[in-house]
C-alpha cells in the first residue's frame, strides 16, 4: 500500500519513547516539589506549635516549612557552628551565644542584613516591631565586632523580669492577696509577717550570677538613675560611694527579716521555679516566661505579678527586659526571598498572637501585645519600664561586675558586710576596670 504523500512514517518503538517523554513532562509540571524553606532551633517546648505554624503558612503560599528541632541548647549551639565550618546552615537557625559570637556568623557570610526588608513599602515590616525590638539585633558603626552596620535578627519574643506572688499563701499570712507590695518597706514587712505565719517568703535562682545582677541593677537604677551608673562604670563615681552600698543593704535588710529560702545563693532558676510553682514559697523574682513554666509544674497555682517594690522616689523602677533569640535569614540560601517572607508571616499580628496563646510568651508585634493570655498580660503591661542594653554606651568590666555579685551572695550569707564588698570591688576595679564602648547589642 503507497504512503500518502505529506505523511512521515515514525518507528512504533520512538514514538512510544517520544510519548513517554511528553507524558513525563507534563507529570512533571502537575507533580513539582513544592517550594520549601528549612529552620533549625532549639526550643522544646515550642515545637509543636511552630510545626502547626508551618502547617498554616503552607496552606496560604504553598510554601514548605520544616523546623528541625535540636534540643537542648548546648547541643543546638555546638552544630550551628559545626555547620557552618561545612558550609551547611540551613535557610534559617537561631542564633545562641553572646554578640561576638553572633558576629562570626554574620563575617563569615552566614546572615542576611534585613534593613532594606524591613524599611520596604514605607517601612511597614518595621513598624509590626515594639519599640527596641529591632534594635536588639543591630550593629551600629564603629561596632568592636568589625560587622557591617545594619540589622541581622528578627526576634518572635520579648521578656521582662518582675515579681510574683502566690495568692493563697499571702491569704494564710493575714495579707491581701489582691495588693502586693509596692514600696520597698511594705516588701520587707510583707516577709515578716509571711515569717511568722511560718511561710517561706522569698525565692529565686540566686546561685546563677545574672539572677542576683539583675535584681542588684534595677535598684541601682532606681537610687542613682542611668547617668550615675555610667559615671561609675567610666570611674568616674566609686564602688565604695553610698548608693552602692545601699543597693548590698537591700540584700542584708532580706537576710535579716528572714524572708530568704535556704539556700538561695546555691540554687539555679529551675529549682526556684519549681519551689514556688509548689506553693513552697509566696514571692519569686523571675521573668516573663515563667508563665509557661508555672502552669506547666502546676496548672492551679493562683498567683499574681507586680513590679519590684520602689526603693526611692527620684527615679522611677526600671526592668530588665529584652528580646529572645533572634532567627537568622542565612546569605549563602537559595532560598532568601522565602525564608524572609516567611519571618515577615511568622511576625505578623495573627501569628503572634496565637504563638502568645500557644506558648505563653510575650510577642515581639505591637498589636499582638493586646491580645496576649491575662495572666501574660500583667508582665506586658510593664514593657514600657523594660531597659534595654541599648540605652548604655558601654559596659562595665565583667570581672568587677562579677564580684559585686558574688558580694551580694556573701552578704546573704553573712560572710562580708556591703562595705567590705564594695572595697573589694573597688580594687578589682582599680586592676581590670577598663569599661567596654558597645557597638552592638
Amino acid at each position: 500500500m503507497r504512503r500518502p504523500k505529506g505523511v512521515i512514517e515514525i518507528n512504533p518503538m520512538l514514538a512510544g519513547l517520544i510519548f513517554l517523554l511528553i507524558l513525563g513532562l507534563i507529570l512533571g509540571v502537575f507533580t513539582a516539589k513544592p517550594k520549601g524553606i528549612v529552620i533549625w532551633h532549639w526550643m522544646a517546648d515550642r515545637q509543636a506549635v511552630l510545626e502547626s505554624l508551618a502547617d498554616m503558612y503552607f496552606n496560604e503560599t504553598g510554601t514548605k516549612v520544616k523546623f528541625v528541632l535540636v534540643s537542648p541548647s548546648e547541643k543546638y549551639a555546638n552544630k550551628i557552628r559545626f555547620a557552618s565550618t561545612l558550609g551547611r546552615l540551613p535557610d534559617i537557625y537561631g542564633m545562641l551565644g553572646g554578640v561576638w559570637e553572633f558576629s562570626r556568623f554574620i563575617n563569615s557570610g552566614y546572615a542576611v542584613e534585613l534593613s532594606e526588608y524591613l524599611d520596604a513599602d514605607g517601612g511597614q515590616w518595621r513598624d509590626e516591631f515594639l519599640n527596641g525590638v529591632i534594635a536588639e539585633n543591630e550593629f551600629r558603626p564603629g561596632n568592636e565586632q568589625n560587622v557591617t552596620p545594619g540589622i541581622y535578627g528578627i526576634s518572635i519574643d520579648v521578656n521582662n523580669i518582675q515579681m510574683v506572688y502566690n495568692k493563697k499563701l499571702f491569704k494564710q499570712a493575714g495579707l491581701d492577696p489582691e495588693e502586693p507590695p509596692r514600696t520597698w518597706g511594705e516588701f520587707i514587712e510583707c516577709g515578716r509577717k509571711l515569717k511568722e505565719a511560718g511561710i517561706p517568703a522569698f525565692v529565686s535562682g540566686w546561685g546563677e550570677l545574672w539572677m542576683i545582677d539583675c535584681f542588684a541593677d534595677i535598684y541601682a537604677w532606681n537610687l542613682m538613675g542611668q547617668d550615675q551608673i555610667m559615671r561609675t562604670i567610666k570611674g568616674d563615681i566609686s564602688y565604695t560611694g553610698h548608693d552602692w552600698v545601699r543597693v548590698l543593704k537591700l540584700f542584708e535588710e532580706m537576710k535579716n527579716a528572714g524572708m530568704l529560702v535556704d539556700g538561695i545563693t546555691a540554687m539555679d532558676n529551675k529549682r526556684a521555679e519549681e519551689i514556688f510553682a509548689n506553693s513552697q514559697a509566696a514571692m519569686a523574682f523571675n521573668g516573663s516566661w515563667c508563665v509557661n513554666v508555672y502552669r506547666e509544674m502546676n496548672p492551679s497555682l493562683d498567683y499574681g505579678v507586680f513590679m519590684p517594690p520602689r526603693l526611692s522616689g527620684e527615679y522611677p523602677m526600671k526592668i530588665w527586659g529584652g528580646v529572645g533569640a533572634p532567627f537568622i535569614v542565612n546569605a549563602k540560601s537559595k532560598n532568601k526571598k522565602e525564608a524572609i517572607d516567611f519571618l515577615k508571616w511568622l511576625t505578623a499580628e495573627e501569628q503572634q498572637v496565637y504563638l502568645s496563646r500557644t506558648t505563653c510568651n510575650l510577642p515581639v508585634n505591637k498589636r499582638a501585645i493586646f491580645s496576649v493570655p491575662s495572666k501574660l498580660k500583667e508582665f506586658a503591661d510593664d514593657m514600657g519600664s523594660v531597659v534595654h542594653p541599648k540605652v548604655f554606651t558601654m559596659v562595665e568590666n565583667s570581672k568587677v561586675r562579677e564580684e559585686f555579685d558574688r558580694g551580694a551572695q556573701a552578704v546573704i550569707n553573712g560572710q562580708e558586710t556591703p562595705e567590705d564588698v564594695t572595697k573589694s570591688v573597688k580594687k578589682i576595679k582599680s586592676i581590670v576596670g577598663r569599661y567596654r564602648y558597645i557597638g552592638s547589642n
